[in-house]
């Protein structure tokens, strides 16, 4: 348990704008003064606290690359753990993007005691949370830390629910954890009445743990807010996280600790598979290559030992050509079900939302407590209700119609951090799976806890023809929505009025219409890149091959390296049976198996130099995201039309 009182002996880091403030603060043992009016860096994703590169690491070495990914380049290795740091300030949206506990780990080896931002985004603030990484919203907490006053716990639980604040008391997860199960602190009974729900509401009361001694799950209701533990039915982690979760996992429990019903707990090889392909001699030399394959080794061995399903590489003549798939595209095609409740360590995880189960992203800890709990805990969120009706223009798809969404003013200022994004109407219903899977894939990035879809016959014919499943069971799991549910915010959309749109570099929330950009100067495009968990999926499949085969037929030929990577194999089964395949390699696009690949930095596809531009159907454009470049989000029609014409512009165009 912490004291009663934290005190931060160490100095106060301000992410200024100021490129000069920054560097002084870094390197000249320079002390800035609490200004209210100083401009502070915004959207810190934890992609710029721990780049890519970096989570080849899981150990007290991430110290020494804190923040090494910060636009502009001015944090340099160990500038922050050879600091004396122990306060970090940054402005609006600290942590988004990527689940990866690696970032508020870093942070915490380097010597951060404390966290302060405008907003703290919800999978990070539960991972600082889960770690003892404390976090405030507070800004007048500076003045007193510089007076050198010792600031009372309570400060840091302001706001949190009861578990969240005991976590922080604790110090961590693992150490509320071991009080829990010792009996030694209990979480707070759910008194909620009932009342009507939504979606996620209605499957976080069915899942909540009525009582811990007897597994029983259940309660009449929940509302926002409400905190307890939640039965999970999946568990998921891929190879740059499991290693992480593992250590946590042996260090908590013993060397000899069971994962719980292992036959609900998937592991999947699928976000490193073609790092060699592009890995820089430099990080060669550093011996990342070994840090990087060590931490698929450590993958196999802990699920082989564990009992664990492991969907892994794919070998054809004795050559390496990829994954089985996207952890996210094979729990759709695979794993998840209507009304489920699923966790992963990835924070597109949201992504199987759109068959009706609630899917959230989690940490490291989180998953290494679950696997031996089988439970997660939960604070309900409020929900966003969005209504999609009409129908879609010709060109326009389920990636505009997010593009448009996230450029709203509510996620930009970060209103949309921890919601429930809860896409429904006829327009909705009446896209395809792949389609729904898009919105719900995103709803993580409007900063948002996850983004579900009511399953219906679709989703049901869809599971039964590919798992061959029991259609009654999944029509009897399909949970609804209760008329009169409330909503924190709703959006009516008309489909026919979105054009469409793309993200310019820098976050995804940074959406414009493809025809608001034309009208500036035409941007030249170095590389278009198709594919990933969001991008890479038999409907966008469809979609590159109409827009290949029109550009062919009007005799256009590429003016930028092009790239399609499939989702999974039976995605890549789906293009070869149909002719895309054929169609695409005559075009002289490069086909690449499934991987996580350039979205992440770690296939064909990434940019190299800061002066290139992708056009990409990946999910998020952080700094850095996919290489050095800058990277212009889009829609699959976007992506190949962009690739002939050679700058950034639409299938129209052709």
């Amino acid at each position: 348990m912490l004291g009663k009182t934290v005190q931060f002996p160490g100095r106060v880091l301000h992410l200024t704008e100021d490129a000069a403030q920054l560097k002084a603060q870094l390197y000249d043992g320079a002390t800035l003064p609490f200004d209210p009016g100083r401009k502070l860096v915004d959207n810190i994703s934890t992609d710029e606290l721990t780049p890519g590169w970096v989570c080849y690491y899981y150990d007290e070495t991430l110290a020494r690359y804190c923040l090494v990914g910060l636009r502009g380049g001015n944090v340099k290795q160990d500038a922050i753990k050879n600091g004396g740091f122990a306060v970090i300030v940054s402005g609006v949206s600290k942590g988004c993007g990527s689940s990866r506990e690696t970032a508020p780990y870093s942070e915490l080896k380097a010597g951060i005691r404390l966290v302060i931002a405008k907003n703290i985004e919800k999978i990070y603030g539960q991972n600082c949370q889960n770690i003892g990484l404390l976090t405030s919203t507070d800004f007048s907490l500076l003045s007193r830390i510089e007076r050198g006053e010792a600031i009372p716990i309570e400060e840091f639980t302001k706001g949190l629910d009861p578990i969240a604040a005991e976590i922080v008391r604790h110090g961590g997860l693992f150490a509320y954890n071991q009080a829990r199960l010792a009996g030694a602190t209990t979480p707070p009974a759910v008194t909620t009445a009932l009342r009507p729900m939504t979606l996620c509401e209605k499957i976080i009361a069915q899942r909540a743990i009525a009582d811990a001694k007897t597994g029983r799950t259940g309660i009449p209701a929940v509302a926002p807010g409400d905190a307890l533990f939640v039965r999970t039915d999946v568990r998921f982690s891929h190879e740059y996280v499991t290693p992480m979760a593992e250590a946590l996992f042996r260090m908590g429990l013993g060397k000899d600790a069971k994962i719980t019903d292992p036959a609900s707990v998937f592991a999947f090889r699928d976000h490193l598979t073609f790092l060699d392909q592009i890995m820089p001699e430099a990080h060669v030399k550093m011996g990342l290559r070994e840090q990087a394959a060590s931490l698929a080794t450590v993958q196999e061995s802990f699920t082989r030992k564990q009992g664990v399903k492991l969907y892994g590489e794919v070998h054809r003549g004795g050559k390496l050509v990829g994954s089985e798939g996207i952890c996210h595209n094979i729990v759709i095609e695979d794993i998840a079900e209507p009304g489920q409740l699923v966790i992963g360590t990835d924070s597109h995880t949201c992504m199987a939302g759109a068959i009706g189960c609630f899917a959230f992203g989690v940490g490291s800890t989180d998953m290494a407590n679950s696997w031996f709990t089988k439970d997660v805990r939960v604070k309900v969120p409020e929900s966003v209700r969005v209504n999609l009706r009409g129908s879609l223009r010709p060109g326009v798809c389920a990636k505009d119609v997010m593009l448009h969404l996230l450029a709203d003013e509510f996620f930009k200022k970060g209103d949309g951090i921890g919601k429930v994004l809860e896409f429904g109407g006829a327009g909705t219903m009446a896209l395809s799976l792949d389609e729904r899977a898009t919105l719900t894939n995103m709803a993580v990035e409007a900063g948002g806890f996850t983004g579900i879809i009511e399953a219906d016959q679709v989703v049901v014919d869809y599971i039964a023809n590919q798992r061959g499943a029991d259609r009654a069971r999944l029509q009897a799991q399909i949970v609804k929505a209760d008329p009169g549910a409330s909503y924190c915010k709703t959006f009516d959309i008309d489909l026919g009025t979105v054009e469409m749109t793309v993200a310019s570099p820098g976050d995804p929330r940074n959406g414009i219409t493809l025809r608001s950009l034309r009208q500036k100067a035409k941007t030249k495009v170095h590389i278009a890149y198709g594919g990933s968990c969001t991008g890479g999926k038999k409907a966008d499949m469809d979609m590159y091959a109409e827009v290949v085969r029109k550009a062919v037929a009007k005799g256009r030929t590429l003016q930028a390296k092009t790239y399609i990577q499939f989702g999974s194999q039976r995605i890549r089964d789906y293009a070869e049976k149909v002719g895309y395949v054929q169609l695409f390699e005559s075009a002289g696009i490069e086909l690449i198996d499934p991987s996580c690949g350039a979205c992440i930095k770690a296939g064909p596809g990434v940019s190299f130099t800061a002066d290139e531009v992708t056009v990409s159907a990946i999910n998020r454009n952080f700094p850095g995201r996919s290489g050095p470049g800058q990277v212009w989000l889009a829609s699959p029609y976007v992506v190949v039309a962009s690739a002939f014409l050679g700058y950034v512009g639409g299938p129209d165009e052709l």
